[in-house]
C-alpha cells in the first residue's frame, strides 16, 4: 500500500525539509521534558500556529507510540474514523501506524470504523507529525483518529476504548494522546481571549463537562473540542492528575490583524 501524501505541506508547513528545518528549529524553546499522557496542540499553518504547538511538543518526553485525536474538517468518513495500517508521509520521511493499538482499538470500540477518506484531506492530524518527527529523532509510530460526532456518550466510549485498550496493551508508560485542536475562530483578539480562557481554565481543571459547557455557553468556535473531551477522559482514566498551560497567543500576534484571529493553546497533561 502506497503511503499517505502529505495533504496541506507547502500550504501549512513548508514542503521541503530544509526550509521545515529552519522553520521548526527557530520555535523550539530551551526547557526541560516532562512526563506527560496528553497534550493539547494546535493545528493551523505554522507561521501562525507553529510556535504554541513546537513549545508545547518540546515540553514532553515523546514517547515511542502517539495517538492523535483530531476533528474532521471535510466531513467525509464516519463518526469515528481510524486506519490501522499504512504510513503516512512528510518532507522529514514516513510515520508508521501503530498497528496494534489501532486494531485493538477497532476491536473493543464498534464506534470505530476503519476509514481512510476521513483521513485523505485532513490537515489536523497531519501538521502535528512534522513537529514530532522533527523532536523526537528516533522513529515512532501512531494512531490517527478523526473525529465527526458531538455526542458525549459515544465519544466518552471511544475515551474510555482509548484507556483500556494502552492499559491491556501495557503501553500506558509509552504512549502518549494529542489533541488537535484551534481554539476561538475570527473574533476579536480580546474575545478570542476571553472566551478561550474560559476554555482553557475548563482543561487546566481536568473537567471535560465544564468544558463542553462553556463551549455551549460561550459559543466558542474550538473546532477540537471533542478531540478534547475525549483526550481528557482518557488521560484522567490513565492516571491523569494536573494540566499545565504552556503557549497561548492568537493569530493576530503574527499577522497583525486583531480584528478577525483564531486562538491556539497548548496545554499538557500529566
Amino acid at each position: 500500500m502506497a503511503a499517505r501524501k502529505p495533504f496541506v505541506a507547502g500550504k501549512f508547513y513548508p514542503d521541503n525539509k530544509e526550509a521545515l528545518t529552519k522553520q521548526l528549529k527557530a520555535f523550539v524553546p530551551a526547557c526541560a521534558k516532562k512526563k506527560a499522557i496528553a497534550c493539547v496542540m494546535p493545528h493551523a499553518g505554522y507561521v501562525y500556529s507553529g510556535r504554541v504547538a513546537t513549545e508545547t511538543a518540546a515540553s514532553v518526553e515523546i514517547p515511542e507510540n502517539i495517538i492523535i485525536i483530531g476533528p474532521n474538517h471535510s466531513g467525509m468518513g464516519g463518526a469515528f474514523s481510524l486506519m490501522t495500517n499504512d504510513k503516512w508521509q512528510t518532507p522529514f520521511g514516513e510515520v508508521a501506524i501503530q498497528e496494534q493499538i489501532a486494531e485493538t482499538l477497532l476491536e473493543k470500540c464498534p464506534l470505530f470504523q476503519e476509514d481512510a477518506s476521513a483521513h485523505a484531506c485532513e490537515h489536523s492530524l497531519e501538521v502535528q507529525l512534522p513537529i514530532l518527527q522533527f523532536l523526537r529523532k528516533e522513529k515512532f509510530n501512531f494512531v490517527p483518529l478523526v473525529i465527526g460526532s458531538s455526542h458525549q456518550g459515544d465519544c466518552k466510549a471511544v475515551a474510555q476504548a482509548i484507556a483500556s485498550s494502552l492499559a491491556e496493551l501495557e503501553l500506558t508508560k509509552t504512549t502518549l494522546i494529542i489533541a488537535s485542536t484551534d481554539m476561538t475562530h475570527y473574533e476579536t483578539h480580546e474575545s478570542a481571549q476571553k472566551k478561550d480562557s474560559a476554555a482553557i481554565g475548563a482543561i487546566l481543571n481536568l473537567n471535560e463537562n465544564l468544558l463542553l459547557e462553556r463551549v455551549l455557553e460561550y459559543n466558542i468556535s474550538m473546532c477540537g473540542s471533542m478531540p478534547t473531551y475525549i483526550t481528557l477522559i482518557a488521560a484522567k482514566q490513565l492516571g491523569a492528575k494536573k494540566a499545565e498551560l504552556i503557549h497561548y497567543q492568537t493569530s493576530g500576534e503574527t499577522s497583525g490583524d486583531y480584528d478577525a484571529v483564531v486562538g491556539y493553546a497548548g496545554i499538557i497533561i500529566a
